[in-house]
């Protein structure tokens, strides 16, 4: 064979083993990318349910020492996680604000109450667990009542449960699809070299030993290609993490050092796996159907 044919030939190998890798390395980005999205579904529940603001209604009569004593009580409390005292005079400026005029002037009195603006830890945010709650703050003479929006709890709930769920199916898709395509991308590459196994047969090659190189080959293949979807999936967590750090939260390391060992197992394995399947098959494949 001449040098320019060799050099053909290693060019062809080249392309078609890069054009792989860098399938590969994007089909791995998208199953790091579901990895990243699961384990962020339930902290973005979590946020939702956190961040729904319920209001401890005090009487006009207490004094502010007796207030603070009460909300000590309710930062002490296993179901609050965070708490606000709101003077009435602060309600009546965010209320004018609202309003967008003086309502004071038109009454002649601040009519509005002092009030604790509670955030409760999201296992306790749904209507249950608040009548629970509610009785339990019976023990306080000073609060008036507990307002809330009953029917926002329950809507909450219900449509972060439905989100969940479109997001595990739509994750479980995701998956399959990304899956297939690798599968597919390693089949590709293997149908190129059907001749070179055959040639290999003719002159009395194992299956063992014609499987060897390319399983060899597909297991570097994944490893890099996962190496290159995990340093883009680091980039893609430190941009979220500047740009929704209260939202979601991506600073365990252990949960992104498990997520990136899967991506990296994932590459190997599913690599391994089909390119010991696509072998096998033409292994085994008669000579006439290598030229369909």
């Amino acid at each position: 064979m001449a040098k320019s044919e060799i050099r053909i030939e290693k060019r062809r190998l080249f392309s078609s083993y890069f054009t792989s890798t860098v399938s590969i390395t994007l089909l791995l980005i998208l199953l790091g990318t579901i990895g990243l999205l699961l384990l962020n579904t339930q902290r973005l529940s979590e946020y939702v349910r956190e961040n729904i603001i319920f209001k401890v209604i005090l009487k006009d009569n207490v004094r502010e020492v007796d207030i603070f004593q009460i909300q000590k009580a309710l930062d002490a409390k296993p179901y609050v996680k965070q708490t606000e005292y709101i003077p009435k005079e602060k309600a009546a400026v965010e209320l004018q604000e609202a309003l967008g005029e003086d309502f004071i002037e038109h009454i002649g009195h601040n009519p509005l109450l002092p009030s604790i603006e509670v955030k409760f830890f999201a296992s306790y945010a749904n209507n249950d667990s608040i009548a629970k709650i509610e009785t339990d703050l019976r023990e306080f003479d000073d609060i008036k009542e507990v307002y809330y929006q009953k029917n926002l709890i329950h809507t909450v709930n219900e449509n972060v449960r439905k989100i969940t769920f479109f997001i595990l199916v739509f994750s479980g898709l995701l998956l399959l699809i990304a899956i297939t395509l690798i599968n597919n991308t390693i089949r590709l590459s293997v149908h190129s070299k059907r001749f070179l196994i055959r040639t290999m047969q003719l002159v009395g090659a194992t299956a063992g030993y014609i499987r060897r190189p390319f399983l060899y080959r597909s297991m570097i293949q994944g490893f890099v290609g996962a190496l290159f979807a995990i340093s883009a999936l680091i980039g893609g967590v430190y941009y979220l993490q500047n740009q929704l750090s209260g939202i979601i939260r991506l600073n365990d390391l252990k949960l992104l050092g498990v997520l990136f060992g899967i991506v990296t197992l994932l590459g190997i394995g599913i690599n391994w796996i089909s390119t010991y399947a696509a072998v096998t098959k033409y292994i085994r494949i008669k000579t006439d159907k290598l030229y369909h």
